[in-house]
């Protein structure tokens, strides 16, 4: 079995290749195929697409975060492996391995759903909460002592650059450097790589507002070290992405429509307004360019269609069966699933006015916002001295006080890049590289990389879903 380093360099596309020689080279020395997208096309459900190579109607993971209906909260990222509900790549790989009488070793390196999966090596970022509110940026990894020991060598992670105001590249660069250091000292047959450089200004400036040659050239030379040390112990690398992103222009806010439409309810309170889920008829988790709605009284889901139909910036809304045209017939999903026109994006806000706003709303908050925030990657311009600010806080932490770094601005027409819809242009569809001989057809879906990640690995099933799915170009 040759080994394999599965690299998911998220953002990067067909158009961006040209930008990093490194990864250009890896192209012109195997095979490259754009991917057609999962819905939506964002992180958690798109890596389960390619481990499970099941769509999300199977595998379960309907968007970076859901409502869990049997208590009532809406929860994002969260890392059990136990959520997804098909069988995972690395778990199929050791089965067939053991058949064979063959020893198989995966490390999962800042791939979602790392917490209780069954690889050997993994690592993933993990703050730490104490009872008086305060957190303690930190990263958990098994075996015990891997994390002290890839530290050791490292520095500690630069947690504050995986996201927030400051996400940018350094922690990029640990990450493929902790990963040179994996293949060097443990020599894993499978290695799956995280790097999430292309996500950040993309979606703060939109594509056309960056300076992406720039930010691509930067992915590709934080890759050498990996790239020079899977060279050297006999790795095969491939690449693979999640997406593509686009411009966006237009916010939309379908919770508060919904509740100017009397079908969703909040609780006053002494740190803002909370959003209520049990009194609700029906409120929106919004996930970048989807939202899942979810309604208590099916005699409210025509109500809710009618209300959120023909709002500007909404493309389709789905009920029901309809959400199979999608993927997304699954008891996670909400009864309506509703798809942002190309320029437009989904924001959570609930609250009417700004100074209802909950306290978590102005800070860097991914657990508790019962939906996802790319404001988090902003500090607000309308503070006076915002350096300062963060310094005060600093500081009164450090004194013991509690204190919110509530520096996040409230505006989510600052958001000027997007994703989640599949690419109106290939160029900027999501891709694969690799090695080998190259599969049939001119792009492929996103769930065949769990059998040709099998059959790279010389771990084939027999017949598997490859071929057909790439014949037919249906997933």
């Amino acid at each position: 079995m040759q080994p394999l380093v599965l690299v998911n360099a998220v953002g990067l596309t067909r158009r961006l290749l040209a930008h990093a020689p490194r990864l250009k080279a890896l192209a012109a020395a195997g095979w490259m195929r754009p991917l057609t997208e999962v819905v939506p096309a964002v992180t958690c459900t798109a890596q389960a697409a390619m481990l499970t190579g099941e769509p999300a109607s199977r595998h379960g993971i309907v968007g970076n975060g859901w409502l869990f209906r049997d208590t009532g909260e809406v929860r994002f990222w969260q890392q059990s492996n136990r959520l997804v509900q098909a069988e995972p790549l690395y778990v199929t790989a050791r089965r067939r391995a053991a058949e064979r009488g063959i020893r198989f070793r995966c490390a999962k390196l800042f791939w979602w759903f790392n917490q209780g999966a069954a690889v050997d090596l993994s690592l993933t970022p993990k703050p730490y909460y104490a009872a008086d509110g305060n957190k303690a940026f930190g990263i958990h990894g098994s075996p015990q002592g891997l994390t002290d020991r890839l530290e050791s060598r490292l520095g500690k992670f630069p947690f504050p650059t995986f996201w927030g105001p400051r996400a940018g590249l350094p922690c990029t660069q640990w990450i493929a450097g902790c990963a040179a250091q994996v293949l060097r000292d443990e020599r894993p047959d499978l290695t799956l790589v995280y790097l999430p450089h292309l996500d950040y200004d993309p979606q703060r400036f939109g594509p056309s507002g960056c300076d992406l040659p720039r930010l691509v050239g930067e992915l590709d030379a934080a890759c050498a070290p990996l790239l020079d040390e899977a060279r050297s112990v006999g790795t095969r690398v491939w690449v693979v992405s999640e997406y593509g992103h686009c411009d966006v222009s237009r916010a939309v806010e379908p919770n508060r429509v919904l509740r100017r439409a009397g079908l969703l309810s909040v609780r006053p309170g002494p740190f803002g307004e909370v959003f209520d889920t049990f009194a609700s008829r029906a409120f929106a988790v919004c996930d970048h360019q989807l939202a899942h709605v979810y309604v208590r009284d099916p005699q409210d889901v025509l109500r809710a269609r009618e209300v959120l139909t023909g709002l500007p910036g909404v493309g389709r809304v789905l009920v029901g069966d309809e959400r199979a045209e999608v993927g997304l017939l699954h008891e996670r999903s909400g009864e309506l699933v509703v798809l942002s026109d190309p320029n437009a994006w989904f924001a959570y806000p609930f609250w009417l006015e700004d100074r209802m706003a909950p306290d978590y709303a102005r800070t860097v908050d991914i657990h508790r916002k019962p939906g996802y925030d790319p404001c988090e990657l902003f500090v607000d311009p309308r503070l006076w001295w915002p350096t300062g600010r963060v310094i005060r806080r600093l500081i009164q932490k450090r004194l013991g006080f509690r204190t919110l770094f509530d520096v996040v601005p409230l505006d989510a027409s600052l958001v000027r890049g997007s994703h989640g819809l599949p690419a109106r242009d290939p160029l900027d569809r999501p891709l694969l590289i690799g090695t080998g001989t190259a599969p049939s057809g001119d792009e492929l879906p996103t769930t065949a990389m769990h059998d040709l990640v099998l059959d790279a690995l010389g771990l084939p099933g027999g017949g598997g879903r490859v071929g057909p799915a790439l014949r037919n170009g249906i997933t």
